[in-house]
């Protein structure tokens, strides 16, 4: 299939077709292998447990098995794109995993993330925000400035999806509406190669939401949700919002990306408040604050869900505006968003 086909509506079909019945057909596999493994979320294991029946960590499992098996359906510059982000993430596979078997220390999962931050770079994939004469600088102390940039988002994603793990069909149902929005502007835009990876991984996040919404028949784990974490970050450095200037268009994959990256500030600045470890896991994430005011498990979701669509309509808004006016209103919700971690912080948090 040529790269160009990816711009037609039958070839968008085809891939999420696929990357949706490749989970559905390895789901079933990975399910009896994590519990032949004994790679089971028991409950009452942590005290922020609350399943009531023994449940396969078998998400990562799957997700791994379907994006080998993707590599098959497309053609050679999207293979090249894939392979590209894929195996420095096989590195955050196998650290997340041995961390489901093992419950690992931070130190050891941090310096796997940065591992494979470190090899996502080594292979070309780096942020390019810092360009020549920015504030009067030029040559490796920008390169290395990028580089560390790369690093804090391919770390801090990866840690924010894991984060926000905190229901069924949660981090699937915003990974796949960020895939939805970075893919419709993939299609006014171009990128036919990272175009077909990501449908092929939206369809991937429609099969693992069927495995893990609510009653969940395995659980993400950490091999799930920082893979997924990983791979949409990597994804956000290559996706480019066509020709519109830098200026109006270097915030769209935060924009997009709002919602792991509010909670993971919200836990964060809560915790540091508070005098507890950041990695200790806790009830103070945004789903269980919606919990408090009010709301049940699947209305809390939907919130969720509705502000990561919110967010992904206001990023296609600043695409349509001048670079001012794009920046104010990235600075308006930037302003909005850190308001209501404050709010949320005060009224609902652990400590009412």
């Amino acid at each position: 299939m040529s790269a160009q086909a990816g711009f037609y509506p039958d070839y968008f079909f085809f891939n999420v077709l696929a990357g949706l019945i490749l989970v559905l057909l390895v789901g079933q596999g990975a399910i009896r292998l994590a519990r032949k493994m004994g790679l089971l979320d028991l409950p009452g294991a942590l005290p922020h447990k609350r399943h009531s029946q023994p449940t396969p960590l078998a998400g990562g499992i799957t997700l791994a098995a379907a994006l080998l098996a993707a590599s098959l359906f497309v053609d050679g510059d999207a293979r090249d794109v894939l392979w590209r982000i894929a195996l420095p993430g096989v590195v955050v596979f196998i650290f997340a995993l041995w961390d489901d078997f093992k419950h690992l220390p931070a130190w050891v999962k941090l310096a796997g993330q940065v591992l494979a931050g470190a090899a996502l770079i080594g292979l070309g994939t780096y942020v390019r925000v810092l360009q020549d004469g920015f504030l009067g600088l030029s040559g490796p102390i920008l390169m290395w400035g990028n580089w560390f940039i790369t690093l804090f988002w391919i770390v801090g994603m990866t840690n924010a999806f894991n984060l926000i793990d905190s229901m069924d069909g949660l981090v699937v149902g915003v990974a796949g509406l960020a895939l939805l929005f970075m893919i419709l502007v993939a299609l006014v835009s171009g990128q036919p190669p990272l175009l077909q990876v990501m449908t092929i991984m939206l369809g991937i996040c429609l099969g693992l939401g069927f495995y893990n919404t609510t009653p969940a028949r395995f659980f993400l784990g950490d091999s799930g949700a920082q893979t997924v974490g990983f791979l949409l970050a990597a994804i956000a450095i290559i996706f480019t919002p066509g020709e519109r200037p830098l200026a109006s268009s270097w915030f769209i994959p935060i924009l997009i990306l709002g919602v792991p990256i509010f909670d993971t500030t919200l836990v964060t600045l809560s915790r540091l408040r508070r005098r507890t470890p950041i990695y200790k896991a806790g009830y103070d994430h945004t789903y269980h604050r919606l919990l408090r005011a009010g709301l049940d498990n699947r209305r809390a979701v939907l919130v969720i869900h509705i502000t990561g669509v919110i967010l992904g309509c206001l990023a296609f808004i600043a695409l349509t505006l001048e670079p001012l006016f794009a920046s104010i209103m990235f600075a308006a919700v930037c302003l909005a968003g850190l308001g209501l971690i404050f709010w949320m912080d005060r009224k609902l948090g652990n400590d009412d």
